[in-house]
């Protein structure tokens, strides 16, 4: 029998366009974010946890932080509890708080752990009540934007602030925190928080190098009915413009606004990727091209090699 060796060039051009992303982010703090949707589908679970592995092994300090949604309707309707969305925010009422707490922090947490461990991930689950770690109050009713009327969200909370010691502590001793979105007040009543929202503020709290949210869409788009017009790259005041047009709609609505959040709170960047496309974080982190919405700051000011594979991504 006579074998040949496989040609090693693409796996060696591969390396070498990554080393230079590896060298400026190790040691750096990127925060991911997951919603419930990719947790629904075992495969894409292990798909992503596999590339947070990956950034992991290079010295990257990854904080994953997860949602749910998905599951706790499921749950919650089971229970005869019906499920209320209003601006693509979630009613937490109280008869659905402890189903939250279930599901978020018991059941999703818990497998992102195994699969976390099976892939040699050093991982510890958390929620934002262990040792304080998101301290917050609960959402007073607010005004809509869409209309004139007020609503309260119930067992809701807003983010006063975060200990980001209880989650430096963990990452100096080369572990992964796995945060479920629930806090609780003072007097300890517990609280749902969006996590697109805690990802932000945990974000900005760390002086992340990058937050990267994962959705089931494959990133932000110029236009709602098209998934192919996926904006590459975007700043603040276009994502404003978005919204104003009401081409940022229903659950992307939170996300915009925990965009805001993270760039007006110190993170560089932004990125908003499908978790259904194979690899997506590994391309938009070690790649110029990437695969999903780049939103930054001030497009002005992005390097001419982001703009010009942006350009050619689009095109």
């Amino acid at each position: 029998m006579i074998m040949h060796r496989p040609d090693p060039s693409a796996v060696i051009r591969a390396l070498r366009g990554a080393a230079p992303y590896i060298r400026l982010f190790k040691g750096k703090t990127f925060v991911v974010k997951a919603g419930g949707g990719v947790f629904g589908d075992p495969a894409a679970t292990r798909n992503i946890i596999e590339q947070i592995a990956i950034l992991h092994s290079l010295g990257v300090r990854v904080v994953f932080v997860h949602g749910g949604g998905p599951q706790l309707t499921e749950v919650t309707e089971k229970l005869g509890v019906p499920t209320q969305m209003i601006e693509g925010r979630r009613v937490t009422d109280e008869r659905s708080i402890d189903a939250t707490a279930m599901v978020l922090s018991g059941l999703i947490n818990t497998r992102i752990l195994a699969t976390c461990r099976e892939l040699d991930v050093p991982a510890i689950g958390i929620s934002g009540v262990d040792a304080g770690l998101i301290q917050a109050h609960k959402r007073a009713p607010v005004k809509l934007q869409s209309s004139d009327a007020t609503v309260d969200y119930g067992f809701v909370g807003d983010i006063d602030y975060i200990d980001t010691d209880v989650i430096r502590k963990l990452l100096d001793n080369g572990l992964m925190p796995v945060i479920s979105p629930l806090s609780s007040d003072d007097s300890g009543t517990l609280l749902n928080i969006n996590a697109d929202t805690v990802a932000a503020a945990i974000g900005a709290a760390l002086g992340a190098e990058k937050l990267v949210l994962c959705t089931g869409a494959p990133g932000i788009l110029e236009r709602v009915e098209d998934p192919t017009s996926v904006i590459s790259y975007t700043d603040l005041a276009g994502l404003k413009r978005l919204k104003d047009e009401k081409r940022i709609v229903d659950g992307m609505l939170p996300k915009a606004k925990a965009i805001e959040s993270a760039i007006q709170g110190g993170v560089q960047r932004v990125h908003v990727i499908s978790y259904k496309a194979a690899d997506a974080i590994l391309a938009e982190v070690f790649t110029n091209e990437g695969t999903g919405t780049l939103v930054v700051a001030d497009i002005g000011k992005l390097a001419p090699a982001e703009l010009a594979a942006a350009h050619s991504a689009r095109a």
